[in-house]
């Protein structure tokens, strides 16, 4: 007989708890070995990264917590429910979904989008009209303009802005999303990116972001697993990953992340790579903030007018660098390519 999903069990959680185990899952399709064998925690309240190259079972791995692929063996489990204990139904209400493709219904307004799982789970019409207005206010899109228009009324960032407010409608727990801005032009992309880092902030949900760009993965993730034919590499911080990765595959995979710019490389990047200051030198004036997601070229402009710059994510201090760090970084990337050559 299936259980249900203890919503409020699941939503106690603290942050860093356990909420989703994997235990030697395996996943075969037509007798092809796709996961052989995977072990896997992931924290509530963080977001969590699959990166990969096409075909190293990262959206399998994905696609399997919610059970549009149920897994061939090994055992998976939501806090301490067994996934294929539960309902079907009732685990994918409670597991918030955004696809690549965005996958709107078509005839249906902005505002049914939204609604579609909460209308399904019996919530009070006032509630999610409520809900609707303020997921929209939260994504940027004015509810007097957007409620009533067609998807087909919308350009592809505010398509994709809707398929994050109907994953979230329901207050899930648990967010799943399958490679969701690699459609997108880069400044759409980049907005986004920045709405999910904030609305994670506000909700503490738990959120599992399936990437090919090894710098989308640094920029969002709290946590990283690297994966590679449908094995995990490597599991741990964006900074732990920059600076001490596990193999060679890693290794590489995260140098061809860089920009071929430049000059268009992130700053956060090079201060996780250790090109930084923890503490500002005595007797220098004082910096300016810049965002780890500037360039290092927005970097070089403003250090025009200053001696040195404060690295921010956010309201956290990542660090303060100045021209020189920046000339060691590149020098650093210099000398990596001529090896790699």
């Amino acid at each position: 007989m299936a259980t249900t999903v203890d919503e409020n069990s699941i939503n106690e959680l603290k942050d860093g708890e356990p909420i989703i185990r994997f235990e030697h899952v395996q996943q075969s399709f037509n007798d092809n070995v796709v996961i052989p064998d995977l072990n896997l925690t992931i924290n509530a309240g963080e977001l969590f990264v699959l990166v990969g190259t096409s075909g190293s079972g990262k959206t399998t791995t994905l696609k399997m917590v919610n059970q549009l692929q149920p897994q061939s063996g090994g055992k998976i489990f939501i806090k301490d429910e067994n996934i294929t204990d539960i309902g079907l139904q009732e685990l994918r209400w409670n597991i918030g979904y955004v696809l690549q493709q965005i996958a709107l219904f078509p005839t249906m307004t902005v505002a049914q989008n939204i609604a579609v799982i909460p209308e399904m789970k019996g919530v009070k019409r006032e509630e999610i009209d409520a809900t609707i207005d303020r997921l929209l206010n939260q994504v940027g899109l004015d509810p007097e303009k957007y409620r009533n228009r067609m998807p087909s009324e919308l350009s592809g960032g505010e398509q994709q802005r809707i398929g994050i407010c109907r994953a979230i409608a329901s207050e899930p727990p648990v967010v799943l999303m399958d490679e969701p801005f690699s459609a997108l032009d880069p400044i759409s992309r980049t907005q986004l990116q920045d709405l999910v880092l904030n609305l994670h902030a506000k909700r503490h949900d738990t959120i599992i972001f399936v990437t090919h760009d090894m710098d989308e993965a640094l920029k969002l993730g709290d946590r990283i697993a690297v994966m590679s034919e449908g094995k995990i590499l490597q599991v741990d911080t964006p900074t732990n990953i920059a600076q001490h990765p596990a193999n060679q595959f890693v290794e590489a995979f995260f140098s061809q992340s860089v920009a071929h710019n430049v000059y268009d490389v992130y700053v956060g990047k090079m201060v996780m790579m250790g090109f930084s200051e923890s503490v500002l030198p005595e007797r220098h004036t004082a910096p300016i903030d810049i965002s780890s997601d500037k360039t290092l070229g927005e970097a070089f402009d403003d250090l025009t007018n200053c001696e040195y710059l404060r690295v921010m994510d956010g309201d956290r201090q990542l660090g303060f660098i100045d021209a020189q760090n920046i000339v060691n970084y590149l020098s650093q990337r210099k000398r990596d390519e001529d090896e790699n050559n």
